[in-house]
């Protein structure tokens, strides 16, 4: 019998040994015991001779038989969570094969390199018919938990993920083994290092927890922290230690860029890791400015105590502070003498190659507009296939002249072909709904730009998380055929979404509702829509349905069915936000107030230019066509004047113009876009501008253009970067509307500005040109002591004398042309919630008189009666006169082309369930209407007063009532400041 055997020393070697041993009835056994091994390792010396004579002289196994044996089923003992056949199939000895010591021994090598074991044996039993291999094995422990005492600076979750990118392999029920304890160690010093606790000291304690398993507790000190102190520059001249300190980006002071007095506010966390990386910044800056041979040498570092006064708390700085100094030397200044190409044999037009590079000859060489030139040659040369071309610029110098030239040297490679296109990931989403936004095609000449445009397109969709290219893109090359394999990692979005949603807002009020969507219905890109809102200002039911694709063109189809009820009350809707204070009681009283139902159905189709701006963007052409039953309610007697006597019906006047509309619409419609995703934006622009035409049909005749540009940026402070996470984005927005066919737009579709949709500082509605409403009141003639005088003193039922007055009503007409632009920095504060400061502009005014004028019928109502009782006989008037209004209404002076502007900031956080911004923000507004306007009366003073009646104290005391009344000044005073809340988004 013999034994092969392994202990772990130091967790790498390995003892194996061969003993013969005597036969023991039909089983051959090894007791293992303390005193044999004292024994025999006393017996060791003097039997050594004997020992290796009887090895020379006889077989290795001394219990063999003379003839072949044979392999019974081998026997596992020991294993407690790897399962025995898992242990057997890393055995080469099988059941029924010869037995063979040498196999045996690979065997156990086999078992001892897997580093599962901390001991392993392997004893040979003779049976009758055969030998049967025994297996003791002892596994090594299981961690069943991990602790960290004193850890304060990193959360335990960027432990574990540290861990896992430095592949340390230490996890919570893994195996435990010293080695990767002590490289789980080293990996958390560098942690603590980049955090500031360069001094930190940890001790790994190790707790036994029978049978098998053991605790790690991993205690630390983490020491004082280490915040960066002086950063000094030794040897430069031309360019200040403050132009270099802000090229540091990972140690440079935290404060306000370019603000000299508070760029250096907070000092930043000392990293020892990251100071080559600035050092070689600090060259760059240097290289930037011309100075091409600029060195600097070895930074030397100085640690100390950081002293002072906090300027935050007031209170003595604690813990270290590091000094660094880094020596420079400048050299000469040089410009760029010429950009010069070798090797380039598919692309000869060398004038479109130097293109790509933004320094002109003669400029002072720029190091980072050169590598972005490189940059763009290689995208340029990838457009045409030739994925791996390399550019190697030679530099050449003129020490005279002070001149450096750059010889490209271009490794052109081979031009790659698109062999296959594959996806993964899609389990929903069918291969041909993607293939579909490809640009690029199988067989296809490589085109790196096209590759890019897919995933622009692909994000639009919204079904997939957000595309990058070089995370989820994966190329296969085979540059034998030249061919290069595409394969797409997609991650799915959630198909079907049913939840509830609400919210809060100017235009809507507080709501909540009911909503099912699901996006790419059946994995064919179809989208069905269920919606059910009720509110305070609106109530909404539609079902909707999109096919993107009809019958596998490039052509969508859609259509939506809907019924809403919306109501229009500034005053109300600024109650709910938290606005009430922004309007005076006056103010409120002018303002629209009304509600408006609407049901009906819209279709569109649509389809992308594929040939139009396919290099840069997704541009789309398309066409709705909606019908709707409209009726309004009024509850302001401003409103109601306005409503009724714009001519927005022809052949009707008054009440009658306010049900009824029937509203016929075709709107074509195009879009470009570059946008990086359909939610949130990073990074692109988007162009959209709609024509909707109403007239065909229905009882209404408009007009309504719109033109809509966005663009955002990313950032990284104040300067853009493709890397940064904060986003810089615009609007620009210009809309008109305008009647025709002898028609005017209807009032409801004129515009009107403000609300956190536009310009955030105002409330929703409010920013409009106003107008005077000409009207026919009846005025109570009342006698001096306050008590109306009745047309007959015997019959009360008869009622009161009453004076038809001419009367001017100011009135809010909405404008037919607005300009609105918003400005937008936003700061991504953790997952979800974002900062933001904003700057709104808005404009809203009229341009067309005639786009103000009055229903004929409803003017000649005006004109055609009396005004006026000049005389009382009997109760009743004589002597009225005439009054005259005119077919168009005009504006009034100092309100029509106001500029509003609204500054502030806001903080946005996406509501899990709604899965919309909640923002809370707040607004001032330097632009504002604010302004106090005289009353224009109907007729001049004179015949003003003539039409009370002279023959009477009653008549010149009701003169002075009508007067006070109709006469006075209007005080319009838009908010200041705004402080509000709301569920929407601005842009």
């Amino acid at each position: 019998m013999v034994i092969f055997t392994g202990t772990r020393v130091s967790g790498s070697s390995l003892i194996s040994t061969s003993q013969p041993v005597r036969a023991r009835s039909s089983r051959i056994r090894i007791p293992v015991t303390a005193l044999t091994a004292l024994a025999t390792m006393a017996l060791i010396p003097a039997l050594t001779p004997a020992l290796r004579a009887q090895v020379q002289a006889q077989p290795q196994f001394s219990g063999a038989q003379a003839g072949p044996q044979i392999l019974c089923q081998t026997q596992v003992i020991g294993n407690r969570r790897i399962p025995k056949e898992s242990i057997l199939a890393r055995l080469f000895s099988r059941p029924g094969d010869p037995f063979d010591p040498v196999v045996v021994e690979r065997d156990f090598n086999s078992l001892w390199n897997t580093s599962y074991f901390d001991d392993v044996r392997i004893e040979r039993v003779n049976e009758a018919n055969c030998v049967q291999l025994i297996v003791y094995v002892r596994e090594k422990p299981t961690i069943r938990e991990m602790n960290f005492k004193g850890l304060n600076a990193v959360t335990i979750s960027d432990v574990y993920d540290r861990w896992k990118k430095e592949k340390v392999g230490l996890t919570v029920e893994s195996q435990f083994d010293e080695t990767r304890v002590k490289r789980a160690e080293v990996v958390l010093q560098e942690m603590l290092g980049e955090h500031g606790h360069q001094f930190a000291v940890i001790k790994t304690e190790i707790k036994t927890i029978p049978p098998a398993a053991v605790a790690l507790t991993f205690n630390i000190k983490e020491g004082p922290t280490v915040k960066v102190g002086k950063i000094v520059f030794q040897g430069n001249q031309q360019l200040s230690a403050r132009e270099l300190r802000a090229s540091m980006k990972n140690l440079k002071p935290i404060g306000i860029p370019h603000s000299i007095f508070l760029e250096d506010l907070l000092p930043r966390t000392f990293d020892a890791s990251k100071l080559d990386e600035d050092a070689e910044r600090v060259r760059g800056a240097y290289r930037d400015k011309g100075y091409f041979k600029a060195l600097t040498g070895e930074p030397q570092t100085n640690v100390r105590n950081a002293g002072g006064i906090n300027p935050l708390t007031l209170r003595p700085s604690t813990g270290k502070r590091v000094d660094i100094l880094i020596p420079v030397e400048e050299g000469a200044r040089y410009r760029l003498g010429g950009i010069t190409f070798t090797g380039n044999k598919e692309y000869t037009n060398k004038k479109a190659l130097r293109a790509q590079f933004a320094q002109k000859d003669g400029e002072y060489f720029n190091a980072t507009l050169f590598g972005k030139g490189i940059e763009a040659l290689r995208k340029a040369y990838g457009e045409g296939g030739f994925i791996n071309m390399v550019g190697t610029p030679t530099p050449r110098v003129d020490e005279a002249k002070k001149l450096v030239y750059l010889d490209v040297d271009i490794d052109e490679g081979k031009k790659f072909y698109v062999s296959r296109i594959e996806f993964s990931g899609n389990t929903i989403t069918r291969d041909k709904v993607i293939r579909r936004e490809i640009l690029i095609e199988e067989g296809q000449v490589y085109n790196s730009r096209l590759v890019d445009l897919s995933l622009l397109r692909l994000n639009q969709l919204n079904y997939f998380d957000t595309l990058k290219a070089e995370q989820d893109v994966e190329t296969r090359q085979n540059a034998d055929a030249g061919t290069v394999d595409l394969l797409l990692k997609l991650k799915e979005k959630g198909k079907n979404s049913i939840g509830l949603n609400g919210g809060l807002s100017g235009l809507s009020g507080s709501f909540i509702g009911l909503n099912y969507e699901t996006n790419n219905f059946l994995g064919l890109g179809e989208t069905l829509n269920v919606t059910a809102n009720i509110g305070d200002l609106s109530r909404t039911l539609s079902l909707g349905f999109n096919e993107p694709y009809l019958r596998n063109k490039p052509i969508s189809l859609g259509a939506q069915v809907f019924s809403s009820k919306s109501d229009f009350n500034p005053a109300k809707a600024a109650s709910l936000t938290g606005a009430t204070a922004n309007q005076s009681a006056q103010a409120q009283s002018l303002s629209s107030n009304y509600n408006q139902s609407s049901t009906g159905f819209t279709i569109s189709t649509g389809t992308p230019l594929r040939k139009l701006f396919r290099r840069s963007g997704v541009a789309r052409v398309g066409v709705t066509y909606s019908l709707s039953r409209s009726g309004i309610t009024t509850f302001s007697d401003t409103t109601r004047n306005v409503f009724q006597s714009l001519a927005f019906r022809s052949g009707i006047a008054g009440s009658s113009q306010l049900t009824g509309i029937i509203t016929s619409m075709v709107t074509p419609s195009f879009s470009f876009s570059t946008l990086d995703r359909a939610q949130g934006p990073h990074h692109g622009k988007d162009f959209n501008i709609a024509f909707q035409v109403a007239g065909i049909g229905g009882n209404t005749k408009y007009y309504a253009p719109t033109a809509t540009y966005r663009q955002f940026f990313p950032m990284k402070g104040f300067r853009i970067d493709r890397e940064g996470h904060n986003v810089l984005g615009y609007r620009i927005q210009l809309s008109n509307v305008a009647g025709f066919g002898g028609q005017v737009a209807p009032p409801f579709n004129r515009i009107y500005g403000g609300g956190e949709n536009e310009v955030r500082g105002f409330d929703i509605r409010s920013s409009s040109p106003y107008t005077f409403i000409p009207t026919r009141v009846l005025f109570n003639l009342t006698n001096p002591d306050g008590t109306l005088v009745p047309r007959d003193p015997t019959n009360a039922t008869l009622g009161n004398v009453q004076i038809p007055l001419p009367i001017y009503r100011l009135a809010p007409i909405g404008g037919d042309t607005s300009l609105t632009s918003n400005l937008e920095y936003r700061i991504p504060i953790v997952n979800q919630v974002t900062f933001a400061v904003f700057t709104d502009f808005g404009l809203t005014f009229d341009t067309e008189k005639s786009q103000l004028r009055q229903s004929v019928l409803g003017q000649s109502i005006l004109n055609t009666p009396l005004y006026g009782c000049p005389e009382v006989i009997n109760g009743a008037c004589f002597g009225g006169q005439k009054v005259t209004f005119p077919l168009d209404l005009a504006t009034v002076p100092h309100t029509n082309v106001v500029p509003r502007m609204s500054n502030g900031a806001e903080l946005q956080v996406i509501l899990p369930i709604v899965n919309a911004p909640f923002r809370i923000y707040y607004a001032y507004n330097p632009l504002r209407l604010y302004r106090n306007l005289p009353q224009q009366l109907a007729v001049t003073p004179q015949q003003f007063q003539q039409l009370f009646p002279t023959n009477l104290g009653a008549g010149q005391f009701t003169y002075q009532q009508a007067l006070q009344l109709y006469g006075a000044d209007y005080v319009l005073r838009e908010p200041r400041k705004t402080f509000r809340f709301t569920v929407a988004t601005t842009f």
